[in-house]
Order: structure tokens, then sequence, then C-alpha cells
């Protein structure tokens, strides 16, 4: 198979399996064609669906306006899911026009888990493992502030109910050299489908370029062969696109967050 054949299937996989799906662990109601998900904390909603069921004009407008207010009632931001292959052509000027604002773009990947699985270990003085307890989260949340120099006091929260489930079970793993962690990242394991995939990752910037990401993916590949899974699907930004190309990963198309945030806020 060629390698747009292969993108080809692995996209149609990927829609058949993992777009609309409910959040394990989060309030989620069917609204026409989309599933609103509310994060049962103070967390931002989320708008996904397989396809919108060719709603288009006043109908298509008048959908997005009611979840804009819906959100904005209950204070929260909310992000609707918009894929390159989306129709109609013009939802992304609809989704603006309502006030909802893009973010960066994330290139999707998918790969069979058996290709990045044991392909790299962590460089000289690395050592991966998972992790669980509270202590550990806290070290990852010092870590993502210290790298993107914003609060994530939510993040070992977050994480603690990604472990403890319900359902889609998740592990969080972690790069440590000389007692410091220096990446994290977390898979979660979709129930019901070939699907796994990969979250985080951040590095700290001494450590980028030698190889820790890498042997994260391929960590974290190793657990989902042991499991049964088949593919794995990441949404990449940044330097993280040419690494999993390198690892036999495919892009199949581009999601872009577009983001409404309530005045109040």
């Amino acid at each position: 198979m060629d390698t747009s054949s292969r993108a080809s299937a692995y996209l149609r996989a990927y829609h058949d399996q993992l777009r609309g799906r409910p959040i394990p662990g989060r309030t989620a109601k069917r609204i026409g064609p989309l599933l609103r998900t509310v994060s049962n904390g103070h967390g931002q909603g989320l708008l996904s669906y397989r396809d919108l069921d060719g709603l288009d004009g006043e109908e298509l407008d008048l959908l997005i306006t009611r979840e804009r207010d819906f959100f904005t009632r209950i204070g929260r931001e909310v992000e609707w899911q918009y894929h390159a292959y989306d129709l109609p052509a013009d939802l992304p000027g609809r989704l603006a026009a309502a006030g909802f604002e893009p973010r960066e773009r994330e290139t999707l990947f998918v790969g069979r888990v058996a290709e990045p699985a044991g392909a790299h270990a962590p460089p000289a003085g690395v050592r991966l493992r998972e992790v669980a307890g509270r202590d550990d989260l806290e070290r990852i949340r010092e870590l993502e502030e210290t790298i993107w120099n914003a609060d994530h006091a939510w993040l070992p929260g977050m994480l603690e109910r990604e472990i403890a489930g319900p359902g889609d079970p998740c592990a969080v793993v972690v790069a440590e050299a000389d007692g410091q962690v220096v990446c994290a990242a977390w898979v979660r394991f979709h129930e019901g489908t070939d699907f796994v995939s990969l979250w985080g990752g951040s590095t700290l910037k001494e450590w980028r370029g030698r190889g820790v990401y890498r042997a994260m993916v391929s960590y974290r590949a190793e657990l989902a062969v042991a499991r049964g899974f088949r593919f794995v699907r990441v949404d990449a930004t940044g330097a993280s696109g040419p690494i999993l190309a390198r690892l036999g990963m495919e892009a199949i198309t581009t999601a872009t967050p577009y983001v409404w945030v309530p005045p109040a806020l």
C-alpha cells in the first residue's frame, strides 16, 4: 500500500472509530449532530461530531449560536473541533462570525502501534517509568509550568481522574534525569476501538533534540501493543510532527480548535 492509500485508510478508521465519540467520565449530550461535552469540574467544554448531517446556512448558524449561548450561560469556555475535511467549506468563517477564535492548527498523525514500539531507547542518563501517585503528578505540573510559564494547577487532578477511570484507561509516563522530570506524557486506551491516543510530551528546553520525546512515543506504543491495540493517534504541533513521521506515522488531516470564551471570563 502506498503512502497516500495508507493515509486514506487511517483517516477512515479514525473518522469511523474516534470522531464524535463520548469521553468517559464527562457529561455528554447529543444536540442534533453535535456531541456537547461538559467536564465534571471547571474545565473547557467540547463540541464534537462525526459530521454535521448536511446542515448549512441559517440552520447551521443557529446551531453554532445556540451552543455559544449555552456555554455563555454556564460560564465555560468551549472548543469546537474543526477538521480540514469537514463540510460545509465555509464552516470556519461561520464559527468566526459567531465569535469563536481559531487556535494553533494541529496535524493528526496515525500509525500502527508496532512501528514506533521499542524503536528508540531513552538517551543515556534518562529513565522512563509509569507514575500514578499525587507526588509525581505534582512534579509533572511543575514541569509544565516551567515550560509554558502558565498555571497548570488543574493538571494533577485531571490526570488522577484519567488514571482512575471510568473507561478509556490512561497511563502516565515521565522521563527523569538525575531525579528531575524532564518530560511527561500520557496515553489513553480507547476501549472498543483499535486506537490509543498519545498526549503531552512537553520536554525541558535543555533536553530537546536528544531523543527523549521519541523514546516516550516508543514506550507508550509498547504499552499499546501489550494491550492488543492496532493504531496510535497523535495531534501534533511544532517539532513533534517530523519526529512522528520518522517513526513511520502518517499525517492524515489537520484540526483547528475554534474556542469561544464567554465575555465574563
